[in-house]
C-alpha cells in the first residue's frame, strides 16, 4: 500500500470522503465516453483519468441486479473493496462500477469484488497509457 495523497493532501486514509465520489449525471458522463472498460465477474469497470492524483468512484447498479436490498449491498461491496484498496493503485482516475445481474450475488465478498477491482486497474491504467485521451483513437476521421 502507498501513501497516496487523499483529496485534502493529507495522508492516506481508509475513509471515503465527499471529493472522492462522483455523483450525478454530469460526474459520469467523460467516464463513459473515455472508452476504457473492463469487465471482471459482474462488474463492468469504466475508468478516465482525471488529472487529480487521486481516485474519485462512481457506482451504478441497475434494476435488473436485483431488488433494493441487493442493489444497496452491491453499491456497499464496491464503496468497501474502493475504500479498501484505491492507495494501492496507479495513476488518478475517475472510475464507474457498473453491477451486471449474476446468478447468486449472495456470493460476492468484499474480499472478492475487492480482487476483481485490483485485477482491473492495473490493466486499465496500461491501457489509458498506451491511449491517452486526446490521442488518435479520439480524433474525428477525416472526411474527403
Amino acid at each position: 500500500m502507498s501513501d497516496a495523497p487523499e483529496p485534502d493532501g493529507g495522508p492516506a486514509r481508509f475513509t471515503l470522503r465527499h471529493a472522492s465520489r462522483l455523483t450525478g449525471r454530469d460526474a459520469f458522463g467523460p467516464v463513459f465516453a473515455a472508452r476504457l472498460r473492463r469487465d471482471a465477474g459482474p462488474l463492468t469497470v469504466r475508468v478516465a483519468p482525471n488529472g487529480l492524483g487521486f481516485h474519485r468512484l462512481g457506482v451504478s447498479v441497475p434494476k435488473k441486479a436485483g431488488n433494493a436490498v441487493a442493489r444497496h449491498r452491491w453499491k456497499r461491496l464496491v464503496r468497501e473493496a474502493f475504500r479498501l484498496n484505491r492507495h494501492a493503485w496507479p495513476g488518478g482516475y475517475d472510475l464507474v462500477v457498473v453491477v451486471r445481474p449474476c446468478r447468486h450475488p449472495e456470493s460476492f465478498t468484499s474480499a472478492r469484488v475487492a480482487a476483481l477491482l485490483n485485477e482491473a486497474m492495473p490493466r486499465l491504467h496500461a491501457a489509458a497509457q498506451r491511449n491517452p485521451p486526446g490521442g488518435a483513437a479520439d480524433r474525428e476521421p477525416k472526411s474527403r
